[in-house]
């Protein structure tokens, strides 16, 4: 049997183990292994499983997970989210829809602090949704609106799922990092458009807000959010010009937040040190253990030669660059819609990360697309992975349905930020450049 034909039976008993319901990790780590065994050998493939288990666990780069992590946990205990609410909304609550608005703005800041997309849908969810329903704003809209929010996590640094994508392909982290922010502010600016634009042509679904605040009292709003301003300032800037490492970044960000988390509670006690630690480490197991059975994943894939095989058909294809791009983008829509994140990248990167080398994509570019592909992903059905957050966090004042019956209009944008991307690279690459 040809190393080609094991690459297939093993990519084939991949799929049919996660269609199967089994742990993305688990299904993942077995083809592995034993796809390496039947390839070199069982005691090459012990060796080979040695080496990647004591690399990803060891190495000082992988440390930067645990600590964006820990940030955001943090961030969370400290209340921020409910800062940045208070803010947005009392200079943008009188707009039309400007709940939802604000929702937006307010979730892309937290989101820089916390990098994670559950747990900002989480947070704006119980903020945001009861207000916005309370004053009569469509089920639809303001829970879909709180869905596609949280996605901007892991577009502004920092972000886990970009340090992800940076192990997998052995790409510059800190330039991953600063790669996001534009993007990710202009991803922000087009899900306001999307909510102008969706009232405008349909102004019921979201009454204008008859709340006046007068100046002091808005002033008084950004000084409660401006300590998420700094520490993201703080953790932008010196990763631009050279001050820190993204680990260093997020020790910093990590202190930073716990600092406030303190001084919010008047104390340690009401930090919840211990449960907060203890969270940070189940969540860091769970994608390092991802990260350890994708890199034997694709050990198995690139010793078979199928990874090598797929690549040069895609490449050599007589059709544009722009046409690959396409494809390689529905496959990550696809597949988005059955797996979380970090187990999309895991699966796909060894194949598809080649192939858009080998056309001659920037890997700093590439990166920020296909984070983008995914997380447009974790709001599409049937897992949408963002959606059944809102709504089991809504407490029965959503049903599922109305949170996936809202998103048109912000696909629709997040479609139209893949084009404008794909079309003006410098958004994602002009930051990196001048590092």
């Amino acid at each position: 049997m040809s190393s080609i034909v094991i690459g297939l039976i093993g990519t084939g008993c991949l799929f049919a183990g996660i269609l199967a319901g089994i742990n993305v990790m688990v299904v993942l780590g077995l083809v592995g292994a034993f796809g390496l065994a039947s390839l070199v050998g069982f005691k090459a493939a012990t060796a080979l499983l040695s080496t990647v288990f004591f690399e990803t666990t060891n190495s000082f780069h992988f440390s930067v997970i645990p600590l964006f992590l820990l940030m955001g946990f943090f961030a969370m205990r400290a209340g921020l989210g409910e800062d940045l609410f208070e803010a947005t909304t009392r200079w943008m609550g009188n707009l039309r829809g400007g709940l939802a608005i604000s929702t937006t703005m307010g979730a892309a800041a937290f989101g820089a602090a916390s990098g994670s997309s559950v747990g900002t849908a989480t947070v704006f969810t119980k903020l945001a949704l009861p207000q916005m329903l309370e004053r009569g704003y469509d089920k639809s809209l303001a829970s879909a609106s709180i869905a596609i929010a949280g996605t901007l996590a892991v577009m502004i640094p920092p972000s886990a799922l970009v340090v992800v994508y940076g192990i997998l392909t052995d790409s510059s982290i800190g330039a991953l990092l600063i790669a996001g922010f534009i993007p990710g502010i202009v991803f922000a600016a087009m899900l306001c458009l999307a909510i102008w634009l969706t009232v405008l042509r349909r102004p019921e679904l979201a009454p204008v807000d008859t709340t006046r605040y007068t100046l002091r009292e808005k002033m008084a709003a950004l000084r409660l959010a401006g300590p998420l301003v700094l520490i993201i300032f703080c953790i932008v800037a010196g990763l631009y010009v050279g001050i820190f490492t993204p680990t260093e970044a997020g020790g910093v960000g990590a202190g930073l937040t716990f600092l406030l988390a303190i001084l919010r509670h008047r104390g340690i006690a009401g930090v919840r040190l211990g449960e907060t630690l203890l969270e940070t480490i189940r969540t860091t197991a769970m994608i390092f253990g991802i990260l350890i059975s994708a890199l034997l994943f694709s050990k198995f894939l690139a010793l078979s030669g199928l990874a090598n095989a797929v690549g040069g058909y895609l490449t050599g294809l007589d059709v544009a660059p722009w046409m690959i791009v396409v494809l390689v983008s529905l496959i990550y829509l696809a597949l988005g819609m059955m797996m979380d994140a970090p187990a999309l990248l895991a699966i796909t990167l060894p194949i598809t990360h080649p192939v858009m080398m080998d056309l001659g994509y920037d890997p700093i570019w590439f990166g920020v697309f296909v984070v983008l592909l995914v997380e447009i992903g974790a709001v599409t059905p049937p897992v949408g992975i963002n959606c059944f957050v809102v709504q089991a966090a809504s407490g029965g004042r959503v049903r599922l349905e109305d949170v996936f019956k809202g998103l048109v209009p912000f696909v629709l944008a997040g479609f139209a930020m893949l084009v404008i991307l794909y079309l003006f690279p410098q958004l994602a690459l002009f930051l990196p450049s001048r590092m």
